[in-house]
């Protein structure tokens, strides 16, 4: 089907969503349903709202927006990312073994932990990393939030990461879900959405029994991977954490090719401003 066109508010032509998309169709079904078999028209209405109710919970899914979740077409490579953090008990770890296997990553940071751990933003910086948003509280809930409320938790993490010197272009939403709301948000702060492809589902390194086997196992050129820059809820299992990571890193650098996200993707991740002093 040809991509649709419609007109922004800059005049610049860009494509209708999935969700404006699968709405006219079904509106467009309904109507003749609604004048021949009125019962029936309710149909095509009750996938469509059914859509938008499920379409959240799939991060890789580009419903209501575009959603970045792997590599652009034919780069056989995969990208680090690391949600959560940073935390005094996980970002030097991973620092360390990036930095020991000499792998970029990006690191999806929490405003308030940023905001308490400034000395770990520069750190991550300083290790060539790059930084994306991923909100200030990092409740589940967020986007279920007004676009006031949103506007302003993502604008804060904004402000405290310009303090460091950068403004991120990229923002991974809590749990990965995009809703309607979230988009005039992102469009007026000029961030895309970046999720996910491959996961280990360690539920925030609650689960890190085979963490690297499990990803090691689905892991696909293009993927942009998942993890946490979190320590294990059980402080006992952070050395069997930190042993599943070198696994992990090692192989990586030994057996494929692992690339700045802006690079497996085609835009950048931040930009560099004059640091903002208190």
């Amino acid at each position: 089907m040809p991509a649709k066109k419609k007109i922004n508010k800059s005049g610049m032509r860009s494509r209708l969503s999935w969700a404006e998309t699968c709405g006219i169709v079904a509106l467009t079904l309904a109507a003749p349903l609604a004048w021949w078999q009125p019962a029936l028209a309710v149909v095509p209405l009750t996938v469509f709202v059914g859509l938008c109710v499920a379409a959240p919970f799939f991060p890789q899914f580009p419903f209501y927006t575009e959603t970045i979740s792997r590599g652009r077409a034919g780069i056989e490579a995969i990208s680090l990312t690391f949600d959560d953090g940073p935390s005094p008990s996980s970002t030097p770890i991973l620092l360390d073994l990036l930095a020991r296997y000499r792998l970029r990553a990006t690191f999806f940071v929490v405003g308030k932990q940023a905001e308490a751990y400034p000395e770990l933003i520069a750190g991550i910086l300083a290790g060539g990393h790059s930084i994306g948003n991923h909100s200030y509280e990092h409740s589940n809930f967020l986007m279920l939030h007004s676009p006031e409320s949103l506007f302003s938790d993502i604008e804060k993490t904004q402000k405290i990461l310009a303090k460091a010197g950068i403004r991120p272009l990229v923002f991974r939403p809590p749990v990965g879900i995009v809703s309607p709301v979230l988009v005039p948000v992102l469009d007026r702060m000029d961030l895309k959405v970046v999720n996910f492809s491959c996961r280990a589902f360690d539920r925030g390194n609650r689960n890190i029994h085979h963490l690297a086997a499990r990803i090691l196992r689905h892991l696909r050129p293009g993927d942009i991977l998942l993890l946490h820059d979190i320590s294990p809820a059980d402080r006992s299992l952070s050395a069997d954490w930190r042993q599943e990571l070198d696994v992990l890193f090692r192989n990586l650098a030994e057996q494929h090719r692992v690339l700045p996200l802006e690079e497996l993707i085609g835009h950048p991740v931040m930009v560099p401003v004059p640091a903002q002093s208190e």
